[in-house]
C-alpha cells in the first residue's frame, strides 16, 4: 500500500498515494500523485497534479519551467540571486508565477518516454501522449497526441463512449 520510491529518487513536499512508484534517479518537487500510478527512471515532475492510475514512462518532464523571457537576461541569477550574491534574496513573485502554471494530469493517462509536458497544461482522463511528444496545450480526456508540438492524432473512442467512460470514473471505484 506505502509508495514505492527508489533510493536514488529525490521526493520533496510530495503528496503520494497507495500503491504509487518512483523509479531510479526520478526527482519529485510539489507532486501529488493518485493511487496506482507510476513514473519509470529519470522522470522529473515540479508542480503538478497526476491523477490515479497514471503510467508515466522513463525519461519524461513535467511541467518543464519556463525563463524570465521578459528580462534582458534569461539567467538564474535575476531570480536566484541568493545563489550568486551575498545577502540578496531570490525572487519570490518569480517563483509564484511560476507555481500559477501547474500541470495537471488526469486518471489513467500514459505518458510515452521522453515526452515533455510544459507549464499550465492539462491532460485529460485516457489520454495518451506519444513518445518525444512535447506537449505544450490542453489534451481533451481520451485523446492521442503526439509530435512537437503535440497535436491530436486521434480520439481513442466516439464523443459517446468517452462520456460514459467519464461518468464511469472507474478510478475512483474502492
Amino acid at each position: 500500500i506505502a509508495p514505492l520510491v527508489h533510493e536514488t529518487a529525490r521526493v520533496v513536499n510530495s503528496t503520494l498515494g497507495r500503491y504509487t512508484e518512483v523509479a531510479d534517479r526520478c526527482r519529485l518537487e510539489e507532486v501529488e500523485m493518485g493511487d496506482y500510478s507510476y513514473i519509470m527512471q529519470d522522470g522529473s515532475i515540479w508542480c503538478a497534479t497526476v491523477g490515479k492510475f497514471a503510467n508515466i514512462a522513463a525519461s519524461v518532464r513535467i511541467n518543464a519551467t519556463n525563463h524570465p523571457t521578459w528580462r534582458p537576461t534569461l539567467h538564474h541569477f535575476t531570480y536566484r540571486a541568493a545563489d550568486y550574491f551575498d545577502g540578496a534574496e531570490n525572487d519570490h513573485d518569480f517563483f509564484a508565477w511560476r507555481r500559477e502554471n501547474r500541470v495537471v494530469i488526469g486518471h489513467d493517462v500514459w505518458i510515452g518516454h521522453d515526452a515533455a509536458i510544459m507549464p499550465g497544461v492539462q491532460i485529460g482522463a485516457g489520454a495518451i501522449v506519444a513518445a518525444a511528444s512535447v506537449v505544450a496545450s490542453n489534451v481533451p480526456p481520451y485523446a492521442v497526441v503526439g509530435g512537437n508540438p503535440a497535436k491530436i492524432i486521434r480520439m481513442r473512442y466516439p464523443a459517446e463512449i468517452i462520456s460514459a467512460l467519464l461518468d464511469l470514473a472507474w478510478w475512483d471505484w474502492p
